[in-house]
């Protein structure tokens, strides 16, 4: 990615998170998106901690996706996530894409969250 693309992407990230914060009662779903992997954390900002996190990187799903940088990767990441969010009992979400355009692998994780139970 072009530093130019990157320096947007922050940009754009910034303005948003003035506004999205998240509580221990409606964490924050934070996305990272790089080349080979995405990953997602739900983010209590109160208390400045991670409440739950999920990669295409994880040990639980080696074998299962053959590439960590695809739709596919980010599909099973998002049933990941809310799966392991309502073993720790969160339900409602405010989402944060991190300033990436909600298109692609974006909102094929939003979409697979939202069917895996998450309310955002």
């Amino acid at each position: 990615m072009s530093t130019i693309k990157e320096e947007a992407r922050k940009k754009r990230h910034f303005r948003v998170r003035k506004r999205v914060s998240g509580t221990p009662e409606k964490p924050r779903l934070n996305v990272y998106r790089s080349v080979k992997h995405i990953y997602v954390q739900l983010i209590d900002d109160y208390a400045g901690t991670t409440l739950v996190a999920a990669s295409s990187a994880d040990k639980e799903l080696k074998g299962k996706i053959s590439s960590g940088g695809n739709i596919e990767a980010a599909k099973t990441v998002g049933k990941l996530v809310a799966r392991r969010a309502a073993d720790k009992g969160v339900k409602k979400i405010v989402f944060d894409r991190g300033g990436y355009l909600y298109h692609g692998r974006i909102k094929a994780l939003a979409d697979a969250a939202r069917e895996g139970g998450l309310e955002f």
